[in-house]
């Protein structure tokens, strides 16, 4: 997989899902065998880059490369600025959302709103390809309704407007993240471009990742909710891939050791206060599926120090490992 300059090691590649993929997620990620992660959406307003979250959501240091980030907005011009803008503070790729079907980004005709506007898709995508060297990719959704799937008529502006890699998820505006993603639409647009496609949209283990890149021919996937809480899936994924074996899951021990190692980059990276807060959803998810996890998630989001927190989590594997031993 290659994205203008950039040689990616595989073709796997973490989805930018706001709140989630900041620069320790997205790390972990990459450390675990996503061949690329693309940053948290960034507003094309720039009366909010001076703001400590955006500033956050642009932060790369220490990122291995190439380094996406993915910008948000309606208006062609502030698009331009919010490109050059993060190319200057060192984004490799920048990436455009017309795929969020969130409706606080709908209702500004940002996102996904916008495949119902081809030509003011058409101005975004030229001003931002114009306004920068580096290379520009695009992500949306298959169209706005299951009426209009208009995703092959996007691909193809995107081609002629200089994109450099499209990545689709399953399913419509209106379809939000209910009901399955439907892949035919992907591999319509592969068959109408000599773009890279990238297919996203409900692939949470090796084997659908496998079906998906059969069924549509596309070039990579992206994986957005199945690696929360479980970013060793890349790895899974990459080893069925090559080898059609798949990989043990990890254990307890291990678990710990990645979340962990997790808590304190994020407590590292936000400081004690909002580290504590950001890292409560991680932990939901990493302890799911597991005995007395809901107990346990209870209690943890109810502590206010990361010290309270790494005992808790230590304290929980311990019980884990304990039955473990037990068990066997």
């Amino acid at each position: 997989m290659k994205i203008g300059p950039y040689q990616l090691p595989n073709n796997l590649i973490l989805a930018p899902m706001a709140g989630v993929t900041d620069r320790p997620f997205r790390q972990l990620c990459r450390e675990m065998g996503a061949g690329m992660a693309v940053s948290e959406m960034v507003s094309s307003n720039s009366l909010l880059w001076g703001s400590t979250k955006t500033q956050r959501r642009a932060n790369h240091a220490g990122e291995t490369e190439p380094k996406s980030v993915q910008i948000a907005g309606a208006d062609p011009d502030m698009m331009a600025e919010a490109a050059r803008h993060n190319a200057d503070q060192g984004a490799q790729i920048i990436d455009i959302n017309m795929g969020c079907p969130a409706k606080k980004i709908c209702n500004v005709m940002a996102g996904s709103a916008l495949l119902k506007d081809t030509s003011l898709v058409e101005r975004i995508l030229s001003s931002v390809v114009s306004a920068v060297d580096v290379p520009v990719t695009l992500k949306i959704r298959t169209g706005w309704d299951t009426e209009n799937r208009n995703a092959v008529e996007v691909a193809r502006i995107a081609e002629q407007c200089g994109i450099q890699a499209l990545a689709i998820h399953g399913r419509t505006r209106a379809c939000a993240y209910k009901g399955n993603a439907e892949y035919d639409t992907i591999a319509a647009v592969k068959t109408s471009v000599g773009l890279p496609i990238i297919a996203n949209g409900d692939i949470t283990t090796p084997e659908k990742a496998q079906q998906v890149l059969k069924h549509t021919g596309a070039d990579a996937v992206m994986i957005g909710r199945a690696a929360q809480g479980r970013p060793w899936i890349f790895r899974e994924i990459s080893h069925y891939l090559q080898t059609g074996q798949k990989l043990a899951e990890p254990g307890p021990a291990e678990v710990r050791r990645i979340l962990l190692g997790h808590l304190h980059n994020l407590y590292e990276f936000y400081g004690e206060f909002t580290g504590v807060r950001v890292a409560r959803k991680h932990i939901s998810w990493y302890s799911k599926g597991n005995p007395h996890g809901a107990a346990f998630r209870d209690a943890v989001n109810r502590v206010e120090t990361s010290e309270e927190q790494i005992n808790m989590v230590n304290e929980f594997f311990d019980r884990i490992l304990q039955r473990t031993e037990l068990a066997a």
